[in-house]
């Protein structure tokens, strides 16, 4: 008998058991892989010497999470370590877009692109001075953010407000054309944004966009020293030096439900571990409703709403060991941890739209980084490691490229992966002459691979679901208050599925460990439990009149997800 479960060792697991431990609590972690971590792993399949990162390596958000940093990682083991620039964005010859950390240097190379976008980009900065403190409160706390609301319009006033609402809905070609004379600014901006599934067309893409690239000013895409694991091993002594014990190769294959409470958890294994207070469970919401929790459980309408839940787009990922830096032609690049490979904003939207029709893009939207240049301890001098992915469609209809030597068909054996890898080279070839000539070694994982080593990569979606506004706030990861809390009493969702989302910020754990602490006090009595019995009840009211189970029928058909 322990005070809580929590499934799951993946980053927001690991941030719930420490947050619970601190409070006293005994804490069981779970987790179902013979090693914690989840996306935020090392590995040294290059050879030794040579470290790359298996699923996450850049973490901006952790390195503004007040979650993260309040846990004192630095006394365990953890240390970051910066590029020269923050990213960079070639756009041909000797020309790129450079973010960094120093926003006149940032402004400079915008003006030299085209007179006044300089001057435009500081006054998107001014924006992020005025707001961006209370935008992060609201980011990382649970949904509705009351207190950052409010300091936002006492701070904004009415109109104020409504600008900043208008703001946050553009889709950022539209910003881009509102704001700038040149290309390289925007185009900056929409290869932010396409860290999550943001077209340049998408509302709020010009939000994350600029979001994305402020936190960049503001501390910059940190990756830690000597390796993802490393930010694992520091949460999981963390743990450990509090009592607590990750207890690996240990699958949970359900939810004990007992009058409409979670009691504990049976695993694959035949074990069972009670739980006195609360279950926390850092898997995805489709994993944890109809999976972990039967439906019996669960209100009849959460079915369609389930079957409604979209993932994010599918990943490749690759890694390269190089004999030297790679050769980029804007020598600017060089220096950049984060580089986005694109020649222009027209050509992200068809790679975008070539995505939405389920086709294999022909010329992709490459995301790479410069681990060596990041952090020199990840491989020999004078060498580089170098990590990149590309999005896909999670089914494919077709290849953009079109037929013959080459054709992906969707299946991402060998061969597919084979493929991909030669048009992601290409990419990098372009801007970067002979980059291939450098190349020692090669490792590919694509969906099937990131899935095996995370099972919440599910297809290879590595944000927990779609970062798109119809599945956000309250929304998030299904109608109704964006919170951690579950229609089961005492059990808590904390992986990315649930709001904020994707990325290694510890909040979306730090929001359900506060949810599970506070719920026997007069605050969550009074006001918190009363809401989620109102929440609870409009649950169990279908819109379309399906009923429950995985087969229900509602409006949209079945491989709508």
């Amino acid at each position: 008998m322990v005070d809580a479960v929590v499934i799951g060792a993946g980053p927001n697991g690991l941030v719930a058991a420490n947050l619970l431990a601190d409070a006293g609590w005994e804490v069981a972690l779970l987790e179902a892989r013979p090693s914690p971590g989840g996306g935020v792993a090392s590995a040294g399949y290059l050879g030794d010497g040579w470290v790359t990162d298996v699923c996450s390596a850049f973490y901006p958000l952790a390195a503004v999470s007040p979650v993260v940093s309040g846990l004192g990682l630095e006394h365990h083991g953890l240390r970051w370590s910066h590029a020269p620039a923050v990213l960079a964005h070639p756009r041909g010859g000797d020309r790129a877009a450079v973010l960094w950390r120093d926003v006149e240097a940032t402004a400079a190379g915008f003006e030299r692109d085209a007179a006044g976008d300089g001057r435009a980009w500081k006054g998107l900065h001014r924006l992020w001075e005025r707001v961006g403190g209370s935008l992060l409160d609201a980011l990382f706390t649970p949904f509705p953010p009351l207190r950052a609301a409010a300091r936002l319009g006492r701070e904004l006033g009415a109109g104020g407000a409504l600008r900043l609402a208008r703001f946050a809905a553009l889709p950022v070609r539209r910003l881009a054309q509102e704001e700038f004379r040149g290309e390289a600014a925007g185009l900056l901006l929409a290869g932010c944004a396409l860290h999550a599934d943001f077209f340049p067309e998408s509302a709020a893409s010009a939000f994350f966009g600029w979001l994305l690239a402020m936190l960049g000013h503001h501390a910059g895409f940190p990756v830690a020293e000597g390796g993802a694991a490393r930010l694992t091993a520091a949460l999981v002594d963390r743990f450990e030096a509090r009592g607590g014990t990750v207890l690996c190769d240990h699958p949970v294959a359900r939810v004990e439900v007992r009058g409409g409470r979670a009691v504990g958890v049976l695993t694959a294994g035949g074990g069972y571990f009670p739980a006195r207070r609360a279950v926390l469970a850092d898997v995805p919401a489709p994993h944890l409703y109809g999976g972990l929790v039967g439906w019996e459980h669960l209100p009849p309408a959460m079915a369609g709403d389930v079957r409604r839940f979209q993932w994010d787009w599918s990943t490749v990922k690759l890694d390269w060991a190089l004999a030297a830096p790679v050769p980029w032609e804007a020598t600017e690049v060089s220096g950049a941890g984060t580089v986005h490979l694109a020649s222009s904003l027209d050509e992200l939207t068809r790679y975008s739209s070539e995505i939405a029709r389920g086709l294999v893009p022909a010329e992709p939207f490459v995301l790479a980084g410069q681990l060596s240049t990041a952090d020199p301890t990840r491989s020999p001098p004078g060498t580089e490691v170098l990590y990149a992915y590309t999005h896909v469609p999670r089914t494919v209809a077709g290849d953009a490229a079109g037929g013959g030597s080459g054709s992906i068909r969707g299946t991402w054996d060998a061969a597919d992966l084979e493929s991909m890898a030669d048009r992601v080279e290409a990419r990098i070839e372009r801007f970067a002459p002979g980059f291939r000539s450098l190349i020692r070694r090669r490792h590919l994982l694509g969906p099937a691979g990131l899935e095996a080593h995370d099972p919440n990569l599910v297809g290879g979606a590595v944000n927990g679901g779609t970062a798109a506004p119809h599945q956000q706030l309250f929304f998030r990861p299904l109608p109704g208050l964006g919170r951690p809390e579950t229609p089961v009493e005492g059990l808590y969702l904390a992986s990315s599925s649930a709001h904020p989302g994707g990325g290694v910020h510890g909040a979306c754990g730090s929001n359900a460990a506060r949810a599970a602490l506070m719920q026997r006090s007069a605050l969550h009595r009074v006001l918190v439990a009363p809401a989620l019995s109102r929440v609870r009840r409009s649950l169990q009211r279908p819109l379309t009149g399906e009923g429950a189970g995985p087969a229900a029928g509602g409006v949209l058909p079945p491989d709508a997800c």
